[in-house]
């Protein structure tokens, strides 16, 4: 494929390439793409009603069938990315190459990377129901800070872990890097069904909290990585889809305890199960033929390549590696070149959408969602937890249809706009006397909308996007920064939400979640590039030009 570039400033102060592509003869046919998306279930802590500890990350249903590697682009009407140029231009980038019929195949080892997402929300779960039993047994049901300790031990290890998985990715590879985190997910398993301390048991929960922690960075990462660029944002969302069946298969091992109060180690020792089907899984997973390429191994991304998209795609897909300068002879990234002018710009993008995610106030609404729905008459938990859980299933059914063909910039706005209109009618429901007759009623439907809105945008699309942006030489320890940002805000604000409330009322923290909402929306529209139908090295060549 031959191409004639010239370079405009984009909005994020990077020369961007302006691409004419003149087609090979051979590639001057149409060809056709069949995919089929199912629903999709979003959500992080909202699945399940969980406490204001628990990460709002979204999950998403997609079930791709019958030509999920049917792969297209027509060359006469390529599909374009437009980004907001500094001027205000519009700048159109067309398609590298078109793509030929696969025989490849990519979902099985999507599903594979997906059980790091299982563990994930199975994690965060499990205690849930488990804590009241556990204290019981380990002597701390009167303790309530050895109790927090038990909880909040897994967000402290999954900071950790979130940081350490970047560098064991650039380091080992991505498969690689699985069935090392499979390690402290098996063996914090193991101590927390056996624990006859507290102690034991706060050391499992630290060591299974590093393991999800590195999961929840190198599992997008992965997922996006090896996924065809055309169903790129489909697939990407079955990542969030399986942190919700995760917490949601927690809720559902914790029914038999009240029938055996000693059921609460089984619940525990489950999630062993998972982490050894994940470690042997990558064993017959490809590496990831971007990070082979990188680092000079030709044959073996050949041969990645050749699994994934089939091998009439092996050519295209090496010519989209050497034209984005992958393998090239700069060194790997270190952790302070990500604060380098040359990327900084584009990193801190993806630590803003965490927290903004964070800090726009979902764990909030799931915590008090109970309340509220209670003072609208609906006294059940779990009819509370299920109303949630549909309005979560119902968005990310809406969002996965158009998140490659909206694309993430639009859902991103979209969300955050909702959140914030709902946000503002929360507050307003529990401040206006006018309103007071229709409290309850208009509480739920604030939380319902919020929830919804959530769902369509700032849950799924930042764990997609953000591998998306960033550029192979620094993808791994971007999003694991990132994902740091995430972890840490997140038990920053459980830490601290209640004397908030406590001290302003939450009709006043409601307001200021909405004016974050609302600041989200600014920000996004300002600094955020759309990338829906372009494949990763086209976009590291839009946003990160070699200098």
């Amino acid at each position: 494929m031959l191409a004639s570039t010239h370079l405009v400033k984009g909005n994020l102060g990077f020369e961007i390439p302006k691409r004419r592509v003149l087609p090979r003869f051979s590639e001057v046919r149409q060809r056709s793409l069949t995919l089929n998306r199912s629903l999709c279930i979003q959500s992080g802590s909202t699945c399940s009603g969980l406490s204001s500890g628990d990460v709002s990350m979204g999950a998403g249903l997609v079930r791709a069938t019958n030509g999920v590697q049917t792969a297209i682009r027509s060359s006469f009407k390529s599909r374009s990315i437009k980004a907001q140029a500094s001027g205000g231009d519009i700048e159109d980038l067309t398609p590298i190459n078109p793509q030929e019929k696969s025989s490849g195949t990519v979902l099985p080892f999507v599903g594979v990377a997906c059980l790091g997402a299982i563990l994930f929300g199975y994690h965060l779960g499990v205690v849930n129901g488990a804590l009241e039993y556990l204290a019981k047994d380990l002597g701390i049901a009167e303790n309530t800070v050895l109790q927090g300790w038990v909880v909040s031990t897994l967000l402290a290890g999954a900071t950790v872990g979130s940081f350490t998985g970047g560098s064991l990715a650039d380091k080992f590879g991505r498969t690689r890097t699985f069935q090392l985190d499979a390690i402290p997910l098996i063996i914090g398993a193991i101590l927390t069904a056996t624990a006859q301390s507290v102690q034991t048991m706060i050391i499992g929960r630290l060591l299974a909290g590093i393991g999800i922690g590195i999961s929840s960075a190198i599992v997008p990462l992965y997922i996006s990585e090896i996924s065809p660029t055309e169903i790129r944002g489909a697939l990407g969302s079955i990542n969030q889809l399986f942190i919700c069946i995760g917490i949601l298969a927690a809720l559902v091992a914790g029914l038999p305890l009240a029938g055996n109060p000693q059921w609460w180690r089984t619940m525990f020792g489950i999630a062993a199960v998972p982490s050894i089907l994940l470690a042997l899984g990558m064993t017959f997973s490809p590496e990831s033929p971007r990070w082979l390429y990188q680092q000079g191994k030709l044959p073996e991304a050949e041969k990645a390549i050749r699994t994934l998209y089939g091998k009439e795609r092996v050519a295209d897909v090496m010519h989209e590696l050497r034209n984005a300068g992958q393998g090239s002879t700069e060194p790997e990234a270190g952790w302070f070149d990500l604060f380098s002018s040359r990327y900084w710009k584009v990193v801190s993008v993806g630590a803003a959408l965490f927290l903004f995610q964070q800090l726009a106030g979902i764990n909030a609404v799931v915590y008090y969602s109970t309340a509220v729905f209670r003072s609208a008459g609906i006294a059940s938990d779990v009819a509370a937890s299920a109303l949630v859980g549909a309005s979560n299933v119902f968005g990310t059914a809406i969002a996965s249809s158009l998140m490659d063909r909206q694309g993430r910039k639009s859902l991103l706005m979209t969300s955050f706009a909702g959140m914030a209109a709902s946000m503002l009618l929360l507050s307003l429901s529990f401040t206006w006397k006018v309103l007071a007759p229709y409290s309850g009623t208009l509480a739920v439907v604030g939380t319902v909308l919020y929830v919804l809105s959530f769902s369509l945008g700032a849950g799924p699309v930042p764990a997609l996007l953000l591998p998306e942006i960033f550029a192979s030489r620094i993808r791994a320890k971007a999003v694991a920064l990132s994902l740091g940002t995430h972890w840490i805000s997140n038990f920053v604000i459980g830490l601290y939400f209640l004397s908030v409330v406590n001290k302003f009322g939450i009709s006043s923290v409601y307001l200021g979640f909405a004016g974050v909402c609302a600041l989200a929306v600014l920000y996004i529209a300002g600094n955020v590039v759309e990338t829906k139908g372009r494949s990763l090295e086209e976009i590291e060549l839009a946003l990160n030009p070699t200098t």
